[in-house]
Protein backbone atom coordinates (compact mmCIF):
# COMPACT_ATOMS: atom_id res chain seq x y z
CA UNK A 1 0.00 0.00 0.00
CA UNK A 2 1.06 3.66 -0.95
CA UNK A 3 1.97 6.30 1.44
CA UNK A 4 -0.96 8.18 -0.23
CA UNK A 5 -3.43 5.10 -0.22
CA UNK A 6 -2.90 5.15 3.68
CA UNK A 7 -3.28 8.69 4.01
CA UNK A 8 -6.68 8.18 2.22
CA UNK A 9 -7.47 4.79 4.51
CA UNK A 10 -6.75 7.20 8.01
CA UNK A 11 -9.12 9.16 6.73
CA UNK A 12 -11.46 6.84 6.01
CA UNK A 13 -10.87 5.45 9.82
CA UNK A 14 -11.95 8.94 11.58
CA UNK A 15 -14.58 9.16 9.23
CA UNK A 16 -15.92 5.34 10.93
CA UNK A 17 -14.51 6.40 14.48
CA UNK A 18 -16.39 9.37 14.82
CA UNK A 19 -19.51 7.33 12.92
CA UNK A 20 -19.70 4.48 15.74
CA UNK A 21 -19.08 7.02 18.62
CA UNK A 22 -21.72 9.49 17.61
CA UNK A 23 -24.11 6.70 17.16
CA UNK A 24 -23.30 4.69 20.34
CA UNK A 25 -23.11 7.90 22.12
CA UNK A 26 -20.03 6.39 24.30
CA UNK A 27 -16.69 6.77 22.96
CA UNK A 28 -12.45 7.63 23.78
CA UNK A 29 -12.80 10.27 20.98
CA UNK A 30 -9.85 11.78 20.83
CA UNK A 31 -7.23 9.27 22.02
CA UNK A 32 -8.95 7.26 19.10
CA UNK A 33 -8.17 9.83 16.57
CA UNK A 34 -4.43 10.24 17.45
CA UNK A 35 -3.44 6.91 17.40
CA UNK A 36 -5.47 5.58 14.72
CA UNK A 37 -2.37 6.36 11.93
CA UNK A 38 -0.28 4.41 13.74
CA UNK A 39 -2.04 1.51 13.50
CA UNK A 40 -3.12 1.92 10.19
CA UNK A 41 0.50 1.23 9.16
CA UNK A 42 1.02 -1.26 11.84
CA UNK A 43 -2.21 -3.45 10.13
CA UNK A 44 -1.97 -2.48 6.54
CA UNK A 45 1.94 -2.05 6.25
CA UNK A 46 3.47 -3.57 8.92
CA UNK A 47 2.28 -6.68 10.80
CA UNK A 48 2.19 -10.31 9.60
CA UNK A 49 -1.27 -11.01 10.72
CA UNK A 50 -4.62 -11.36 9.92
CA UNK A 51 -8.00 -13.55 9.85
CA UNK A 52 -6.32 -15.97 8.05
CA UNK A 53 -3.31 -16.84 9.90
CA UNK A 54 -4.63 -15.06 13.20
CA UNK A 55 -4.05 -18.45 15.13
CA UNK A 56 -0.66 -19.16 13.72
CA UNK A 57 1.82 -19.42 16.27
CA UNK A 58 4.19 -17.37 13.96
CA UNK A 59 1.99 -15.08 13.45
CA UNK A 60 2.87 -10.90 14.75
CA UNK A 61 1.16 -9.95 18.05
CA UNK A 62 -0.21 -6.40 18.84
CA UNK A 63 -1.39 -5.38 22.32
CA UNK A 64 -3.41 -1.70 22.70
CA UNK A 65 -2.22 -1.11 26.19
CA UNK A 66 -3.99 2.02 25.63
CA UNK A 67 -7.20 0.05 25.75
CA UNK A 68 -9.47 2.72 26.19
CA UNK A 69 -8.98 4.24 22.87
CA UNK A 70 -10.70 0.97 21.21
CA UNK A 71 -12.71 2.45 18.64
CA UNK A 72 -9.20 3.03 16.62
CA UNK A 73 -8.88 -0.72 16.80
CA UNK A 74 -12.59 -1.96 16.22
CA UNK A 75 -12.18 0.11 12.80
CA UNK A 76 -8.90 -1.21 11.74
CA UNK A 77 -10.04 -4.95 12.55
CA UNK A 78 -13.41 -4.49 10.81
CA UNK A 79 -11.60 -2.95 7.64
CA UNK A 80 -8.71 -6.16 7.72
CA UNK A 81 -11.75 -8.96 7.63
CA UNK A 82 -11.64 -9.60 10.94
CA UNK A 83 -15.40 -9.48 11.05
CA UNK A 84 -18.22 -7.65 9.64
CA UNK A 85 -18.25 -3.75 10.09
CA UNK A 86 -21.61 -3.60 10.65
CA UNK A 87 -21.09 -5.06 14.08
CA UNK A 88 -19.81 -2.25 15.18
CA UNK A 89 -23.35 -0.72 14.98
CA UNK A 90 -23.79 -2.56 18.40
CA UNK A 91 -20.70 -0.65 20.16
CA UNK A 92 -21.13 -0.48 23.87
CA UNK A 93 -24.76 -1.82 23.29
CA UNK A 94 -26.42 -4.32 25.71
CA UNK A 95 -24.61 -7.81 25.52
CA UNK A 96 -22.16 -6.48 22.46
CA UNK A 97 -18.67 -7.98 22.60
CA UNK A 98 -17.97 -4.46 21.23
CA UNK A 99 -17.40 -2.58 24.77
CA UNK A 100 -15.47 0.39 25.76
CA UNK A 101 -11.73 -1.69 26.11
CA UNK A 102 -10.56 -4.51 24.03
CA UNK A 103 -11.69 -8.11 24.72
CA UNK A 104 -11.21 -11.62 23.31
CA UNK A 105 -14.26 -11.75 22.77
CA UNK A 106 -13.38 -9.84 19.24
CA UNK A 107 -12.18 -11.62 16.56
CA UNK A 108 -8.43 -9.89 15.87
CA UNK A 109 -7.92 -9.17 19.32
CA UNK A 110 -5.28 -10.43 21.41
CA UNK A 111 -5.90 -9.71 24.75
CA UNK A 112 -7.81 -7.95 27.25
CA UNK A 113 -6.56 -4.41 28.15
CA UNK A 114 -7.80 -1.41 29.33
CA UNK A 115 -6.08 -1.27 33.54
CA UNK A 116 -3.09 0.99 31.85
CA UNK A 117 0.46 -0.32 32.33
CA UNK A 118 -0.84 -3.89 31.67
CA UNK A 119 -0.30 -4.13 28.05
CA UNK A 120 3.53 -3.25 27.56
CA UNK A 121 4.15 -6.36 30.76
CA UNK A 122 1.97 -8.94 28.59
CA UNK A 123 4.36 -8.11 25.50
CA UNK A 124 7.56 -8.43 27.20
CA UNK A 125 6.10 -11.89 28.06
CA UNK A 126 4.94 -12.62 24.83
CA UNK A 127 8.21 -11.44 23.44
CA UNK A 128 9.98 -13.74 25.93
CA UNK A 129 8.17 -16.57 24.33
CA UNK A 130 9.08 -16.14 20.82
CA UNK A 131 12.63 -16.43 22.11
CA UNK A 132 12.73 -19.23 23.83
CA UNK A 133 10.60 -21.10 21.15
CA UNK A 134 13.01 -20.00 18.74
CA UNK A 135 10.23 -17.97 16.76
CA UNK A 136 10.43 -14.75 14.07
CA UNK A 137 7.26 -13.70 15.21
CA UNK A 138 7.47 -9.73 16.82
CA UNK A 139 5.75 -7.97 19.31
CA UNK A 140 4.59 -4.67 19.22
CA UNK A 141 2.50 -2.42 21.89
CA UNK A 142 0.76 0.71 21.53
CA UNK A 143 0.96 2.79 25.21
CA UNK A 144 -0.21 6.24 25.81
CA UNK A 145 1.75 8.95 27.30
CA UNK A 146 -0.92 9.14 30.52
CA UNK A 147 -0.03 5.32 31.15
CA UNK A 148 2.97 5.81 31.86
CA UNK A 149 3.30 6.73 35.27
CA UNK A 150 2.47 3.14 36.20
CA UNK A 151 5.04 1.43 37.34
CA UNK A 152 4.39 -1.77 35.79
CA UNK A 153 5.84 -0.44 32.43
CA UNK A 154 9.19 0.36 34.08
CA UNK A 155 8.89 -2.85 35.34
CA UNK A 156 8.43 -4.35 32.44
CA UNK A 157 10.92 -2.14 30.55
CA UNK A 158 13.92 -3.88 32.54
CA UNK A 159 13.17 -6.58 32.11
CA UNK A 160 12.64 -6.15 28.34
CA UNK A 161 16.18 -4.81 28.20
CA UNK A 162 17.43 -7.29 30.74
CA UNK A 163 16.32 -10.22 28.00
CA UNK A 164 17.44 -8.43 25.06
CA UNK A 165 13.98 -8.22 23.43
CA UNK A 166 15.10 -6.96 20.30
CA UNK A 167 11.92 -8.51 18.81
CA UNK A 168 9.79 -5.82 20.79
CA UNK A 169 8.65 -2.54 19.98
CA UNK A 170 6.90 -0.28 22.10
CA UNK A 171 5.18 2.74 20.62
CA UNK A 172 3.91 5.64 23.05
CA UNK A 173 1.13 7.81 21.35
CA UNK A 174 2.54 10.68 22.82
CA UNK A 175 -0.44 13.48 22.75
CA UNK A 176 0.61 15.19 25.95
CA UNK A 177 -3.19 15.38 26.98
CA UNK A 178 -4.99 12.73 29.34
CA UNK A 179 -8.19 12.23 31.31
CA UNK A 180 -7.59 15.10 34.22
CA UNK A 181 -4.86 17.51 32.12
CA UNK A 182 -1.55 17.86 30.27
CA UNK A 183 0.53 14.80 31.20
CA UNK A 184 3.39 17.34 32.58
CA UNK A 185 1.18 18.58 35.32
CA UNK A 186 -0.55 15.03 36.22
CA UNK A 187 2.80 13.35 36.08
CA UNK A 188 5.55 14.70 34.38
CA UNK A 189 7.30 11.67 32.88
CA UNK A 190 9.57 13.59 30.33
CA UNK A 191 11.90 12.96 29.04
CA UNK A 192 10.69 9.61 27.93
CA UNK A 193 13.66 9.14 25.78
CA UNK A 194 16.28 9.63 28.12
CA UNK A 195 14.06 7.33 30.16
CA UNK A 196 13.97 4.46 28.10
CA UNK A 197 17.90 4.68 27.00
CA UNK A 198 18.43 4.13 30.71
CA UNK A 199 16.80 1.11 30.88
CA UNK A 200 18.46 0.13 27.89
CA UNK A 201 16.22 0.51 24.91
CA UNK A 202 16.95 1.84 21.34
CA UNK A 203 14.52 5.06 21.05
CA UNK A 204 13.30 6.85 17.76
CA UNK A 205 11.21 10.18 17.93
CA UNK A 206 8.70 10.23 14.46
CA UNK A 207 5.92 12.50 13.89
CA UNK A 208 3.06 9.87 14.82
CA UNK A 209 0.82 11.47 11.61
CA UNK A 210 3.52 11.37 9.32
CA UNK A 211 2.79 8.38 7.03
CA UNK A 212 6.19 7.81 5.57
CA UNK A 213 8.24 8.31 8.97
CA UNK A 214 6.00 5.99 10.56
CA UNK A 215 6.37 3.42 7.28
CA UNK A 216 10.19 3.75 7.92
CA UNK A 217 10.73 3.56 11.19
CA UNK A 218 7.94 0.50 11.92
CA UNK A 219 9.02 -0.94 8.82
CA UNK A 220 13.17 -0.92 9.95
CA UNK A 221 13.21 -2.14 13.10
CA UNK A 222 15.01 -3.23 15.34
CA UNK A 223 16.31 0.18 15.75
CA UNK A 224 19.32 -1.24 17.73
CA UNK A 225 20.20 -5.39 17.29
CA UNK A 226 19.91 -6.98 20.97
CA UNK A 227 17.70 -4.04 22.40
CA UNK A 228 13.94 -3.89 22.52
CA UNK A 229 12.76 -0.36 20.46
CA UNK A 230 11.09 2.87 21.86
CA UNK A 231 9.44 4.60 18.97
CA UNK A 232 8.02 7.60 20.38
CA UNK A 233 5.05 9.28 18.00
CA UNK A 234 4.44 12.42 18.18
CA UNK A 235 0.84 12.91 17.93
CA UNK A 236 -2.62 15.40 18.45
CA UNK A 237 -5.40 14.49 20.56
CA UNK A 238 -8.17 14.59 18.15
CA UNK A 239 -6.44 14.84 15.17
CA UNK A 240 -8.27 15.29 12.16
CA UNK A 241 -11.00 17.61 13.63
CA UNK A 242 -10.24 21.23 14.23
CA UNK A 243 -12.13 21.94 17.47
CA UNK A 244 -11.02 18.62 18.72
CA UNK A 245 -7.99 18.83 18.37
CA UNK A 246 -5.56 19.63 21.71
CA UNK A 247 -8.53 20.15 23.58
CA UNK A 248 -9.21 18.07 26.53
CA UNK A 249 -12.86 17.62 26.51
CA UNK A 250 -12.69 15.23 23.52
CA UNK A 251 -10.66 12.36 26.18
CA UNK A 252 -14.14 11.05 25.74
CA UNK A 253 -16.77 13.29 24.45
CA UNK A 254 -19.30 12.40 22.20
CA UNK A 255 -19.99 14.97 19.39
CA UNK A 256 -23.89 16.01 18.86
CA UNK A 257 -25.80 15.92 15.51
CA UNK A 258 -24.20 18.81 14.36
CA UNK A 259 -20.93 18.68 15.32
CA UNK A 260 -20.53 15.12 13.75
CA UNK A 261 -21.68 16.81 10.65
CA UNK A 262 -19.01 19.58 11.05
CA UNK A 263 -16.23 16.99 11.33
CA UNK A 264 -17.50 14.59 8.59
CA UNK A 265 -17.00 17.95 6.51
CA UNK A 266 -13.64 18.61 7.81
CA UNK A 267 -12.58 15.01 6.69
CA UNK A 268 -14.40 15.10 3.32
CA UNK A 269 -12.63 18.47 2.40
CA UNK A 270 -9.15 16.85 3.45
CA UNK A 271 -9.87 14.15 1.29
CA UNK A 272 -10.74 16.20 -1.69
CA UNK A 273 -7.26 18.21 -1.25
CA UNK A 274 -4.68 15.61 -0.85
CA UNK A 275 -1.82 17.25 -2.83
CA UNK A 276 -1.25 15.29 -6.25
CA UNK A 277 2.55 14.73 -5.62
CA UNK A 278 1.72 13.02 -2.06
Amino acid sequence: MTERELYIKSIKYRKNILKYIFHASAGHTGGSLSCIDILNVLYNDVLNVGPENFHSPDRDRYIQSKGHSVEALFVVLADKGFFPESDLETLCKYQSHYIGHPTRKVKGVEQNTGALGHGLPISVGMAIAAKLDKKDYRVFTLLGDGELPEGSNWEAALAASHYKLDNLCAIIDCNTLQITGPTSEVCNTEPLDAKFESFGWAVRHVDGHDMHELVQTLGSLPLSAGKPSAVIAHTVKGKGVSYMENALKWHHGVPTEQQYEVALHELDNAMVTIPDDF
